[in-house]
């Protein structure tokens, strides 16, 4: 390999030879105590790659939240998130800021009722330390939007308003990053939910015939609630009520009816074997009643393994304008 390696760089034209080397950024693992979490919690820094050569300039951040069961390194060993910034950089698209924490299994909202910590510091199942994962106070939602925006704008060169500020996920981090958008709109003008759980009552019929339809008895919210992942559970709760709080429908109609002029700007894609599929659809038809704008896509396939994250990426950087 090194004697090919060599011969392509000896055949090449003399100009490429004296052509600058590709600009590529960094990533940093850093840190923060969360008084959210009550806890320590690591979360991961992409740097565009103009960062260390322009230290006057400052940047939009794009937050970038991990499915259930990930970590804040998905985005980068799974996603290729870094390569992608950097391709679009090179391409002229802009740069951007990304971070991406460390969600747990949390769902990124507040949970239902106070974490069992003593039941998971005895769970020695896990990969992840107890001091870091068994939190006293599951506000993962606080946790994102006043915590770790807060140490990222007092950390690095940010461009610290929620016009250069937006948050995008996969499944569970597409389920936090349009709740998180619609929870906290002073924070955050744009979100992308990559196969995202955004209709978690839906039972409507498969596949999905308009009109969207939430569950409307004992017996449906049991099947629902049985759909559901042990995690969900836990942070939605037990009772239609901790599901309605929680539910992205809901939170947007909110929006729309107490301060319209904050709406956040929305992706939502979605998988055609993806298993949200359906519920995806009844939040565009649900949007599309409000009144509320949405840029909405459909893939084939999954996209659990293979996010549309180049895509995403270039409409943030469109949106920030830089």
């Amino acid at each position: 390999m090194l004697g090919i390696a060599a011969l392509g760089r000896v055949a090449a034209p003399a100009r490429a030879q004296s052509a600058p080397a590709p600009r590529h950024g960094r990533l940093v693992a850093d840190t923060l105590w969360s008084p959210a979490l009550g806890v320590r919690k690591q979360f991961v820094v992409y740097l565009p790659p103009s960062y260390d050569r322009d230290p006057a300039r400052r940047y939009p951040v794009a937050y970038y939240l991990h499915d259930a069961g990930g970590t804040e390194w998905d985005w980068v060993r799974r996603g290729g998130l870094a390569v992608v910034a950097d391709s679009l950089a090179a391409r002229g698209a802009g740069e951007a800021i990304v971070v991406m924490p460390d969600g747990d299994d949390g769902w990124y909202t507040t949970w239902n009722a106070l974490a069992n910590v003593d039941a998971c510091r005895r769970d020695t199942a896990r990969a992840e330390p107890a001091a870091s994962y068994c939190v006293p106070w599951p506000r993962y939602d606080d946790y994102v939007a006043r915590d770790l925006v807060a140490r990222v704008d007092s950390a690095y060169r940010t461009r610290p308003d929620r016009t250069h500020r937006a948050v995008a996920g996969l499944g569970m981090g597409g389920y936090g990053a349009i709740t998180l958008a619609l929870r906290y709109p002073d924070v955050f003008a744009a979100a992308v939910s990559h196969s995202g759980l955004l209709s978690p009552l839906y039972a409507g019929p498969t596949p999905y015939t308009p009109p969207a339809r939430d569950a409307q008895t004992a017996d449906e919210f049991r099947r629902v609630r049985v759909a559901a992942s042990a995690q969900q559970l836990t942070a939605f709760g037990p009772d239609t009520g901790g599901w309605v709080a929680r539910d992205p429908g809901r939170l947007a109609a909110h929006l729309r009816s107490t301060r319209p002029a904050l709406m956040p700007a929305l992706v939502v894609d979605v998988g055609t074997a993806d298993p949200v599929v359906d519920g995806t659809r009844a939040f565009r038809d649900r949007l599309a009643a409000l009144g509320i704008a949405l840029v909405y896509r459909e893939w084939a396939g999954k996209l659990a393994t293979n996010p549309p994250v180049a895509e995403s990426l270039a409409w943030l950087l469109a949106r920030f304008g830089s």
